[in-house]
């Protein structure tokens, strides 16, 4: 069981590691907005990836009023309840990434799913049409 100070030096260095990471992920942006404005054409990851960061710093606005003003720290549970995409995707713990790609995979099985039943269905319209 962890004490109160492992956990405060958890958080903090949690936070200063998505700090980090938003830091360099904004670096490379701005890199890629240089080669935009320079005429050259982006790959689909490399603008999947400007897209991400501009989002993040945009979420970063409402973040930093709860890290900036002091104890509001503690109602940040709460607003991240009502309110799941308002963290940076930096500041992402590897327990909600899974989260996040396990409810993707299930959405996407039973668009599968879905589907398949669609195309049997159609099939056995179109046989019963012909024969």
């Amino acid at each position: 069981k962890k004490s109160l100070r492992q956990k405060a030096v958890d958080e903090l260095k949690h936070y200063y590691n998505g700090f980090h990471l938003l830091w360099i992920d904004t670096k490379v942006a701005a890199r890629m907005v240089w080669r935009l404005l320079h005429g050259q054409v982006l790959t689909r990851r490399e603008r999947r990836r400007l897209l991400r960061t501009c989002a993040d710093l945009f979420r970063l606005v409402p973040f930093l009023v709860f890290v900036i003003v002091p104890f509001m720290e503690f109602l940040l549970p709460v607003f991240l309840k009502l309110f799941p995409e308002m963290l940076p995707s930096t500041f992402e713990t590897e327990s909600k990434k899974e989260e996040k790609q396990k409810k993707k995979l299930n959405a996407k099985l039973e668009l599968a799913k879905f589907l398949r039943e669609t195309i049997a269905e159609m099939a056995k319209r179109n046989k019963a049409d012909t024969g």
